[in-house]
């Protein structure tokens, strides 16, 4: 099963990385497909970084894990980036493969507002969800709305991260510390580029 974990990464930090790694090992995936979305649709009135700054970041950050990969899905392919064409398109180039969508407690909650939810969730085979702090879902109702969606969920056992992109950007523009809420190659790409000053 390969699993698939999408966003803007404006800029990828550790909470991303943990996300990731936990996992990859709790579900035992293959490798895990880092999708850079062009533009979130819903996200639409923020101002995100150029795509190729975040690929950059993105490269950096999972450059010494063998089981990440940067995937090119919403790049390559035209607007607009719903997860469910992501899936379809990551479909038509791994034949026969499986795939679990990788999320946060506070995206799942979200889940309904989605593209398509429910025709999202049934070409997922797993979706890894990673606790966050102070998030409850409501699995009752989710599941009326997004009936089955119960058993494919996997709450991934891990600590709790607190680490957004939004503090990041708003850190680095007020001066304030954030080298220790990404990968040292990511630090070095913001402050080179002056990204969110």
């Amino acid at each position: 099963m390969i699993g698939v974990l999408g966003g803007t990464f404006d800029p990828p930090h550790l909470g991303h990385l943990t996300l990731a790694d936990l996992s990859r090992a709790a579900m035992g995936l293959d490798q895990v497909l880092w999708v850079v979305t062009t533009h979130s649709p819903l996200k639409q009135d923020e101002i995100i970084s150029p795509v190729e700054y975040r690929i950059q970041m993105v490269q950096a950050a999972i450059k010494d894990d063998p089981f990440f990969v940067l995937s090119r899905a919403d790049i390559d392919r035209s607007a607009p980036y719903y997860a469910l064409g992501t899936l379809q398109w990551l479909a038509d180039r791994h034949q026969g493969a499986r795939f679990a969508y990788l999320m946060g407690a506070d995206t799942l909650k979200d889940l309904p507002l989605w593209h398509k939810p429910i025709d999202f969730v049934e070409a997922c085979a797993a979706l890894g969800v990673m606790n966050r702090a102070g998030v409850n879902v409501d699995m009752e109702r989710l599941e009326r709305d997004l009936p089955g969606i119960s058993r494919k969920i996997q709450f991934i056992d891990a600590p709790m991260v607190e680490i957004s992109a939004q503090d990041i950007r708003r850190r680095v523009k007020a001066g304030e510390f954030f080298r220790n809420l990404v990968p040292p190659g990511v630090a070095e790409i913001i402050i080179q580029n002056r990204l969110y000053t």
